[in-house]
């Protein structure tokens, strides 16, 4: 499954474009522009913890690797697959799954859904993301798009389920629960969640 058409130079200055309105924006939310810890980490692996979603890279990491996965499978889909829009609207697909993924971000670190995921997730002390975390989140998922435009789709459906077994494994948690425990919240998977 190959998109006929990688981002373009137009495309990638709105895909820089959009992520440092993504930034600016978070910092606008008053969101800490690093871990109030005072120190950025490449990997935080703790999460219960205060600096859980702080650093460059911690267990959610892999799911939004995955984001990316899944906006490269849609993409394909609807212009190379479908052929809406025609064949140049697929030059224009990274900063389209940029924009979603940073307005997930903006959302994920509203009032509403941080209080959302303390009620209903394993996520109890949840306090948001810091600037650094939701910037590099977006990042993942990047990456995870512009792997899947170059390898076979059989693989990308490989690394998905990998990330999803290994994190369910390691941490009770993984893209697929996050979302099941966000929007349908079951007591059994908070149960088990908690046993970690």
């Amino acid at each position: 499954m190959q998109l006929s058409l990688l981002p373009h130079r137009k495309a990638i200055l709105a895909t820089a474009a959009v992520f440092l309105a993504s930034a600016a924006i978070l910092i606008a939310m008053d969101r800490p522009p690093i871990c109030e810890c005072g120190t950025v980490k490449l990997w935080h692996g703790v999460v219960q913890s205060s600096e859980n979603s702080q650093h460059l890279t911690d267990w959610y990491s892999p799911s939004h690797f995955t984001h990316g996965l899944i906006m490269f499978f849609l993409a394909w889909l609807l212009w190379d697959k479908w052929r809406l829009l025609g064949g140049a609207a697929a030059r224009w697909a990274l900063p389209i799954a940029v924009v979603i993924e940073a307005a997930w971000e903006i959302m994920e670190n509203t009032p509403m859904v941080i209080d959302r995921y303390r009620e209903v997730t394993i996520s109890w002390g949840y306090a948001g993301d810091s600037v650094v975390n939701s910037l590099a989140d977006i990042g993942w998922m990047i990456a995870g798009f512009l792997v899947a435009a170059r390898i076979p789709w059989q693989a990308s459906l490989a690394i998905a389920l990998f990330f999803e077994a290994f994190t369910a494994w390691a941490i009770r948690d993984n893209l697929t629960l996050n979302v099941l425990m966000l929007f349908w919240p079951l007591e059994a998977v908070r149960q088990w969640q908690g046993m970690v």
